[in-house]
């Protein structure tokens, strides 16, 4: 990968196989995609990301170099339809170091990758290059204007599609990745840095903890991990569970499976409809979209 010229990739499959040669139990991750394809069925989602089609990176030759989620430029390439996936934990090695952990976080990735992968999408070709146009149910100007606008930096909720649809792919692999644990009987780690990042993955992050993570001891590498897993919390999942507490109070989990439905078919209407029995009529436009979308 252009972009992690240190970090040795290999195919999903390989790497599995590798770090079962090594004495790595991989059954968690193996029973919790067979959770995400049950779960994920009942949205519509007919295929999960093929194996093949996600590299993960590891035996890096950076000092220090520290993966996961929250590993820079990771996460689902649209154009290429392929997942970049770090191994979680020192990257300097061929296995994990805390393998409970590293498949953890590996199912969260993977089985958040899959909703995006399995997204509605819409391509237009524009002098000669491929332009997304739709991509779940946010849209796109050819000339670059997005439905909805970016959320100010003290926003507590959200109003933005672009966040909106990344929560709800993370609040669903989360809840996979959670039950998982819970199906081993795994437990957060006794360090401060694992104890976060197994809450991070499996959903059960504090309202104090992304404070804590400022705080956590270690390497440059782990700092930035920390800083970057708080950052996605407020800014992702914080404002989309706000938002859900805010528009859809003792039906949160109704409105959730309706939008994670309509991002895979990419047909709002039924969301809209919902949204207008409950708000009045218009009620996605007038949550959602911007009026510069109409100036583009």
């Amino acid at each position: 990968m252009a972009k992690h010229p240190a970090h040795v990739f290999r195919p999903l499959p390989e790497t599995l196989s590798r770090w079962e040669a090594s004495g790595v139990d991989t059954t968690l991750f193996r029973v919790g995609v067979a959770l995400a394809g049950h779960r994920y069925s009942g949205h519509g989602l007919a295929k999960l990301l093929p194996f093949e089609r996600v590299v993960i990176g590891s035996e890096s030759s950076r000092p220090g170099a520290f993966g996961g989620f929250h590993h820079p430029d990771q996460g689902y390439r649209h154009f290429q339809m392929m997942s970049v996936i770090t191994m979680y934990g020192p990257m300097e090695r061929r296995s994990p170091e805390d393998p409970a952990s590293a498949l953890l976080d590996l199912l969260r990735a993977y089985t958040h990758d899959c909703l995006h992968y399995g997204s509605r999408r819409r391509y237009v070709e524009v002098a000669g290059v491929p332009v997304r146009t739709q991509y779940g149910i946010n849209y796109r100007r050819t000339g670059g204007q997005s439905y909805s606008a970016a959320d100010r930096q003290e926003s507590r909720s959200t109003r933005n599609l672009g966040i909106v649809m990344e929560g709800a792919c993370d609040k669903e692999a989360r809840a996979i990745t959670r039950q998982a644990a819970e199906h081993f009987g795994l437990t957060e780690p006794p360090d401060v840095l694992g104890a976060l990042t197994y809450r991070d993955a499996t959903g059960t992050l504090t309202a104090e903890d992304p404070d804590r993570s400022a705080t956590v001891p270690g390497s440059e590498e782990q700092t930035r991990y920390m800083a970057a897993l708080s950052g996605y919390e407020r800014a992702v999942n914080r404002r989309y569970a706000h938002f859900l507490d805010e528009f859809a109070p003792g039906e949160e989990s109704e409105c959730h499976a309706r939008l994670l439905s309509a991002v895979i078919s990419g047909d709002a209407t039924a969301l809209g409809t919902w949204l207008d029995d409950r708000h009045g009529p218009g009620s996605f436009a007038g949550l959602f979209r911007t009026p510069e979308y109409f100036d583009a």
